[in-house]
């Protein structure tokens, strides 16, 4: 499973003046919010301006780091970097092969900048046999042509073939990357080949930034995208957050002021604590965090008892007539939103669903009652669950934070739409299995929370949270999670009320 907060091992040179090697990848992997490893394959002296030592340390210092690493610590993700010499990527080689972490980024230190080939013949060779091990290979266009033996690229074209030549030929995905081509446009583009053999090419689109500070950005990019992808499990929900996260840090770059030459990226342009999320990570933050408060509400005897059919009618009379008193008021939380929401389709949206409650839910309500009252005094006014349920929704709409609020008001839609669907799974197994069953005394509430329409709905409450934990703070994120879980608590409690109360 992804983690929140991976584990990322650095195999690569040391950079002094901290804007490539590993310098740059503790920084790109604290940035991306994981937890950073280095183990040393070079020492330079270095900086904005060129190379002018390296020394390599004896290869089993190397392998003596790696294994104290591994020993003691779970790695989630290796980004791999300079190796100097055919002993060093055989050393590393064999640490990949015995410890196997999931997620194994290469980037493959061949080329320099000026053009100047960096490793010797028997060390390439070496390291094309090193591309089996790796996951993603992220080569800069030189770099891709002297992988496979060609010249480098002069276009973007011919950059993707050789991206597929290989893929094929590695089983690795490779990210091409279009910074060595001219023009204003620098696209990137990762090359996977699926389990069927053919080619699949996700391309990221993108804007060349006008710098001179690009030191370390190869570096950076590889980094950044191991991390993320121990968080996300996907590697085109990482290209598009790093790419972006990426160009944020080279545009930011001049605020740094480092050195006369080539100067590092902005690693932390983005907002002080605040790390990239991906789409939909929040979201699944969330749903994470409320899984024991869900777990109770599935176990319910209401909702076993609705499942069945079984449930007494006065106790379904009451949540009805509760329901119909809550949605009154989750309306006027619906509108809220409309009004707080930064885009013209949110705000349709939450506006729209805001008069679905008034309309098409309460008329659900309002026919049933009809015909099945509750007992009298029972039901006529706000329970206590119904009445703190909404008086939390009022609460965080006060606070005029839209991203808040729309976790707050989640929970209704998702989790009836997961507690519907699974009852209309049920029942139909039921009515095939029983070659037609008695209709279900209250499958027309079941048919409503199953329904596509209510399906859609949710998809898009839960799209705009998210999109909105992706442009908050930490604090706001911090808001969010804590009323998504409030929320989530009062769904189990209302559920759970007309046991207690009808």
């Amino acid at each position: 499973m992804p983690r929140k907060i991976p584990r990322v091992l650095s195999i690569a040179g040391s950079d002094p003046s901290g804007g490539a090697g590993i310098q740059a990848d503790l920084k790109s992997i604290a940035a991306m919010g994981g937890y950073g490893m280095a183990a040393i394959t070079a020492l330079t002296a270095q900086n904005t301006r060129g190379v002018t030592a390296v020394h390599t340390p004896p290869v089993d210092f190397l392998r003596a780091q790696l294994d104290a690493i591994s020993s003691d610590i779970a790695v989630d993700a290796v980004k791999i970097g300079m190796l100097a010499d055919a002993q060093v990527i055989g050393a590393v080689g064999e640490w990949l092969a015995r410890v196997r972490p999931a997620v194994v980024v290469l980037d493959p230190v061949m080329v320099a900048t000026s053009g100047d080939r960096l490793l010797a013949d028997d060390a390439a060779a070496a390291l094309r046999s090193l591309l089996a091990a790796a996951d993603l290979v992220t080569p800069n266009l030189p770099e891709l042509g002297v992988l496979l033996d060609e010249p480098a690229a002069e276009s973007w074209e011919d950059a993707l073939a050789q991206g597929e030549r290989l893929a094929a030929r590695t089983g690795a995905a490779v990210l091409v990357k279009g910074g060595h081509l001219a023009g204003a446009e620098c696209p990137d583009a990762l090359v996977l080949q699926a389990e069927d053999g053919a080619m699949r090419v996700f391309e990221v689109p993108g804007e060349r930034v006008d710098t001179p500070n690009t030191h370390g950005t190869g570096c950076s990019l590889s980094s950044a995208l191991a991390t993320m992808q121990a968080r996300t499990g996907d590697w085109e929900s990482s290209l598009r957050v790093v790419k972006d996260w990426l160009r944020g840090a080279l545009a930011a770059s001049g605020e740094l002021e480092v050195g006369g030459g080539h100067g590092p990226v902005h690693h932390f342009h983005h907002a002080e604590g605040s790390v990239p999320l991906a789409e939909g990570e929040f979201a699944a933050r969330m749903w994470d965090a409320t899984a024991k408060v869900r777990a109770e509400i599935d176990a319910l005897p209401f909702v076993a008892q609705l499942d069945s059919g079984t449930l007494p009618e006065n106790q379904f009379a009451y949540y009805l007539a509760q329901d119909a008193q809550y949605l009154n008021g989750f309306s006027r939380a619906l509108a809220r939103a409309s009004a707080l929401a930064p885009t013209e389709e949110e705000q349709a949206f939450w506006a729209n669903s805001a008069q679905v409650c008034l309309v098409v839910e309460a008329e659900l309500h309002r026919t049933w009652l009809s015909q099945h009252a509750p007992a009298p005094g029972r039901a006529s006014g706000q329970g206590p669950v119904t009445k703190a349920y909404l008086d939390h929704l009022l609460a965080v709409s006060a606070q005029g934070s839209y991203a808040v609020l729309a976790a707050a008001v989640l929970p209704c839609y998702w989790i009836y739409a997961e507690v519907g669907d699974e009852l209309h799974r049920r029942h139909m197994e039921r009515t095939t299995s029983d070659g037609g069953a008695a209709p279900h005394p209250y499958g027309a509430w079941i048919e409503t929370y199953a329904d596509e329409a209510f399906a859609e709905s949710t998809r898009r409450a839960i799209r705009y949270a998210d999109r909105a934990a992706q442009h908050g703070s930490p604090a706001e994120r911090d808001a969010m999670m804590l009323a998504f879980e409030q929320s989530t608590v009062y769904e189990r409690d209302f559920f759970d009320a007309p046991t207690q109360y009808a």
